[in-house]
């Protein structure tokens, strides 16, 4: 995989450009300006990818080499597809050889190589679809899940946090031995039960907040590297 650049390559839209006084309310149109303003935004634009998220996955390989290796990946949350097309280039995945599963209950065109499920990941069939559509176990399981949001911080925080939490159970059930799961979670965090969970089934937990990820922003990933693999009773 490629190294980040340090500096974003440049576009033809200019930095620090206003939106018109239209009927939008101030708060959407500061979002608005701040997204068009947004380098990571034009960077995409420019190198292909969906979204801006892109890059948050390629700052935490840089550190972390979770895609090195990776002949199989799950993508939870894949809507609009930018870590699914990374991780389509990382396993060489194709439409005759799907190396990539990825599901989100948003529609998601499609991307070449990854099998898609446009459904809930809490429905009771998706672990199964996402599981037989792979010719064998991932090395990576990620998600960027997210709960819509209500508003309530309290509220959202749970939602998320449950996610996350389905996520890394899942994970556990369906990795590899060696493999990485990467989840999105907020600051203030992971539960403790979940905390343990990871650290007794992977050998390396921690939180990373990539520079991609807005500043303002309380999103924070969840890594739990190199699965020790099932145990199995004797």
């Amino acid at each position: 995989m490629a190294k980040t650049p340090a500096k974003p390559v440049r576009t033809g839209r200019k930095i620090g450009q206003k939106v018109k006084k239209t009927k939008l309310k101030a708060s959407s149109r500061r979002w608005l300006e701040r997204h068009i303003n947004d380098p990571y935004v034009q960077r995409a634009k420019t190198e292909g990818f969906r979204a801006r998220a892109a890059y948050k996955l390629l700052e935490i390989d840089e550190k972390h080499h979770i895609l090195k290796g990776a002949r199989r990946i799950i993508d939870l949350g894949a809507a609009p597809g930018s870590w699914s097309q990374i991780a389509a280039k990382v396993t060489n995945s194709s439409d005759d050889n799907i190396r990539v599963a990825a599901i989100d209950f948003l529609e998601m065109a499609p991307v070449p190589g990854v099998k898609f499920f446009e459904m809930d990941f809490l429905d009771d069939a998706a672990p199964a679809l996402l599981t037989e559509a792979l010719d064998g176990p991932p090395d990576l399981v990620i998600s960027d899940m997210a709960a819509p949001t209500t508003g309530h911080k309290r509220t959202d925080h749970l939602r998320t946090m449950h996610l996350c939490e389905v996520a890394a159970h899942f994970a556990v059930e369906v990795l590899a031995e060696g493999g990485h799961f990467l989840a999105k979670t907020f600051q203030g965090g992971a539960e403790q039960d979940l905390l343990t969970m990871l650290k007794q089934n992977f050998k390396q937990v921690v939180h990373v907040k990539p520079q991609a990820s807005r500043s303002e922003s309380v999103e924070m990933f969840l890594l739990a590297k190199s699965f020790k693999g099932r145990q199995t009773d004797v």
